[in-house]
């Protein structure tokens, strides 16, 4: 025969494990709705140490704009693998508001960027940055075959996962790793196309768009002007 006490005791047992339970099946829920990490852009002007990296390999006398005219901007992104990570970049001061907001759209819609680094990190080499996927900004260099100056040399344009978004001409591209991205369907990881997050990211602050130029198609190319 229970007694009142074994029989508060097996209560108190039973309302336990059924506390367990529930919490067991509400951890997955509560990891799914948990918030990510709010986005961070830290803005800010070139140091000294940050000078003397950047000459002559990313800039020298004769380019466009001065030292004193760019900033250094250090923003949240995601990776490819959807790990939250701190990118650095460089822009003009006048481009570095609509950078800012930019990436907080696109970081808010998880558009993956697989690294972004300053061109100097690649010895201000387009070619080896392009090769390691690396997304970037302010390089002073001339529009390829050309004595023209590219908006990378003022700080106005950025170069965005430039193996999935690649410079095609015809049928070739810049890089033989980004061959299997000249085929613009079906989206996939990194892309920039129309309608999507990172094209429109830009859109809303006025910038162009390499991907909607004639003839030549720069995928990964997004300008203040345009061009």
């Amino acid at each position: 025969m229970r007694t009142g006490r074994t029989w508060f005791a097996e209560v108190v047992r039973l309302l336990l494990t059924v506390m367990a339970m529930a919490l067991v099946a509400a951890g997955p829920v509560a990891a799914a709705t948990e918030k990510p990490a709010p986005f961070r852009a830290k803005i800010t002007t070139l140091s000294s140490a940050q000078r003397a990296a950047m000459t002559p390999a990313a800039w020298r006398p004769g380019c466009p704009v001065g030292l004193g005219d760019l900033r250094r901007m250090a923003v949240s992104h995601w990776d490819f693998a959807g790990r939250r990570r701190t990118g650095v970049i460089v822009v003009h001061h006048d481009a570095a508001r609509a950078v800012r907001a930019a990436f907080r759209r696109m970081y808010r819609s998880r558009v993956a960027i697989r690294r972004m680094r300053p061109i100097e990190v690649y010895g201000g080499s387009d070619d080896r940055s392009v090769a390691a996927d690396n997304t970037s900004a302010f390089n002073c260099r001339f529009v390829g075959g050309t004595r023209r100056w590219s908006q990378h040399a003022f700080g106005r344009a950025i170069d965005i996962n430039p193996r999935e978004n690649p410079y095609v001409i015809g049928d070739g591209v810049s890089d033989p790793a980004s061959r299997p991205f000249i085929r613009r369907r079906p989206h996939r990881k990194g892309m920039a196309t129309p309608g999507g997050a990172m094209v429109g990211a830009f859109t809303r602050q006025g910038w162009g768009w390499g991907g909607r130029w004639r003839g030549v198609k720069d995928y990964q190319h997004f300008s203040a002007t345009g061009r």
